[in-house]
């Protein structure tokens, strides 16, 4: 009898004293936890989470982080995941598109991580100006596969966009023949994240 209402006096603490959400980077088991009051309750797949320690692949299609990436993007990392293979490589998606909701909460939980907006700008973007929630946006691993990217990536029109995030890459087309742009070292840098 002790034991039994041992266990749910535990279950009733766990209940009742929630912690507030702070992630380091986009973590998928953080996106599951609990929202505010008034909203649904969790994060999931649906949003873009990559479900933690899933090796998902640039072919896991059925999985919206990559199902709902841009065509062209899609494409140009199917092409590179190919020839890494072959260098014994494999590249796996960490995150990709996201839904407005999931790259909200990975702002707001920035915002508290980095004590500031301004800060928090230098990691995440809002979800009006995140390339991930236009799918355009794919971030890489492990770092041996974000390695052989940065170094090979141009050849596919993949480049990497901030000197601070090198698993975050983006197509760009030109990159094939002019190769890729100078990075911006972070995205505070980037016009594309000015209001």
């Amino acid at each position: 009898m002790l034991g039994s209402l041992a266990i749910i006096g535990v279950a009733i603490a766990a209940f009742v004293v929630q912690r507030p959400l702070v992630v380091s980077a986009p973590s998928s088991s953080s996106a599951r936890r609990g929202r505010s009051a008034g909203t649904r309750a969790a994060l999931d797949e649906s949003d873009g989470v990559v479900p933690d320690g899933a090796a998902v692949s640039v072919f896991d299609e059925e999985i919206p982080a990559v199902g709902k990436l841009d065509p062209g993007l899609l494409d140009a990392l199917r092409r590179a995941a190919k020839d890494a293979k072959a260098d014994g490589v494999g590249l796996r998606v960490n995150s990709g598109w996201r839904s407005p909701e999931y790259q909200q909460r990975l702002w707001q939980d920035a915002v508290v991580r980095y004590g500031s907006q301004e800060e928090a700008a230098r990691w995440v973007a809002t979800p009006e100006r995140s390339a991930h929630v236009k799918g355009e946006a794919v971030d890489i691993g492990p770092p041996k596969a974000a390695a052989w990217l940065s170094e090979h990536g141009a050849a596919y029109g993949l480049c990497q966009i901030y000197g601070n995030e090198p698993w975050h890459y983006e197509l760009r087309p030109n990159a094939v023949e002019d190769g890729c742009p100078p990075m911006y070292a972070d995205p505070t840098e980037d016009p594309r994240m000015q209001p």
